[in-house]
């Protein structure tokens, strides 16, 4: 921003300088005309008072930046009502800008715009300043950005050329200034996450300017961050490291944001380096992205494709649980999960025999002495998570604690996909004591007592 913002004001100072030299005479002619300013008829600005000619030549000759600027400033005081002021403080605040004092450049900007609400040319600077305030997590400034830049490119349709300017001047300071407000309404959509109006502005701004780093930058955010993802993204990021060069700090931040966007797109970085190396040669991005960034699978996508490629009796639980907990994904996936159901079936039979399932060295969630709630996968009980209700077919004397590993042996009777549980009746858990029997309490009554 600070680059964007440095030329412009160094095209608006060389504006204000060619105007100052071509087609005006600020003195006109001090000895003959009586005190006062006006224009004299082709529009020229002429200063009629001696005292003000020469006070404003001084301050426009004084060669120190600082100083002259001071000098502008001392004479706008003096002279309010002067026919030069709004010149006085252009070259005010180029004077500023020369001095490294963006402070007052913004201030200077802001004073001439109470004055002119219509000086598209300080609503370009005070808009390039709020813009990098903002992103430093101004709020307020996040406010004028939005304002300024919106009245910014309203104005900038009808915006006159001014006298003595070339039409090729004209057309450079308008696209420069066009630049800055698309960037700046592109960043405000961008922080309110609205992603295509954002998308719109910086597609402006970067046809501009193929080489504004900042914009094309968040130009790629705004695709990667959008839903679905826009692939273009991708090469924007990419092209984004071209521009940053040899800033190493740069080229990092970008590289580590979307690399990660790109991994987490395609499930691998394989394929990257190629696209930032074609990215650096090239314009825009190219066709045929959508054929080298491929979209990794989803995990309903991946959990039909591994029942067409393997045998459902070849999987594990892990696996058949993935597939079982995405049955409602499709069709196709709930034919997937039925066959993989199935399957599990067919092991609890042996002809018209029901056999038990043994699941060793699950996982106790939490128990009592009629059910417990177990994680039966490794994922499941790394993380705690129970995956397999246990009804016991008796009740036990003492339940496991949470926090052991027992075995179950059981009937899989049912399962729900979301969130995922297998459902196991006729439970038993090999070793475990039994709980008491019921006593039957016996009536004493007509019993007959001994003598």
């Amino acid at each position: 921003m600070n680059k964007v913002l440095v030329t412009f004001v160094l095209a608006l100072t060389a504006t204000a300088v060619m105007a100052q030299g071509t087609g005006q005479n600020p003195a006109g002619n001090a000895n003959q005309n009586p005190a006062g300013a006006s224009q004299d008829q082709a529009g020229n600005k002429q200063i009629k008072d001696p005292a003000e000619y020469n006070a404003y030549v001084a301050a426009m000759n004084t060669q120190d930046p600082a100083q002259k600027a001071a000098a502008l400033d001392a004479f706008l005081k003096q002279y309010p009502q002067s026919v030069v002021r709004l010149d006085a403080q252009e070259n005010a605040m180029a004077a500023y800008q020369a001095a490294n004092n963006p402070a007052k450049v913004k201030e200077t900007a802001r004073a001439i715009l109470q004055e002119n609400p219509n000086h598209i040319r300080a609503r370009a600077i005070v808009t390039a300043f709020a813009r990098a305030e903002a992103t430093s997590g101004s709020t307020a400034a996040l406010k004028d950005v939005c304002e300024d830049s919106q009245k910014g490119l309203q104005a900038l349709p009808t915006w006159p050329k001014q006298e003595g300017m070339s039409d090729a001047e004209f057309e450079k300071l308008k696209t420069q200034m066009a630049d800055i407000f698309s960037g700046a309404a592109g960043f405000c959509a961008l922080q309110s996450k609205d992603f295509a109006t954002a998308k719109n502005y910086y597609m402006k701004s970067v046809e501009l300017d193929p080489t504004n780093l900042q914009d094309m930058f968040q130009l790629a955010i705004a695709d990667l961050e959008s839903n679905p993802v826009d692939l273009n993204g991708f090469w924007y990021a990419a092209k984004s490291i071209s521009l940053a060069g040899n800033d190493a700090a740069t080229v990092k931040g970008i590289s580590d944001y979307a690399k990660a966007k790109y991994r987490n797109y395609t499930g691998s970085n394989d394929g990257w380096d190629q696209l930032v190396a074609g990215a650096a040669t090239q314009k825009a991005p190219p066709d045929n992205l959508s054929a080298s960034i491929k979209a990794r699978p989803s995990p309903c996508e991946v959990a039909v494709d591994v029942v067409k490629k393997n045998d459902p009796s070849t999987l594990n639980f892990s696996d058949r649980e993935f597939i079982l907990s995405h049955a409602n994904c499709s069709p196709a996936n709930k034919e997937a999960a039925d066959k993989v159901w199935q399957e599990l079936q067919s092991k609890q039979k042996n002809g018209e025999t029901e056999v038990k399932l043994k699941l060793q060295a699950v996982l106790v969630i939490s128990s009592t002495k009629n059910s417990l709630q177990v994680a039966l996968t490794e994922d499941n009980q790394k993380d705690k998570k129970a995956d397999l209700t246990v009804n016991l077919e008796k009740p036990v004397l003492r339940p496991p604690a949470p926090g052991s590993t027992v075995d179950v042996v059981g009937v899989l009777s049912s399962y729900t996909p979301e969130p995922f549980m297998f459902v196991m009746e006729k439970g038993d858990l090999p070793g475990a004591k039994p709980g008491p029997r019921k006593t039957v309490h016996h009536s004493t009554a007509g019993r007959k007592r001994k003598a």
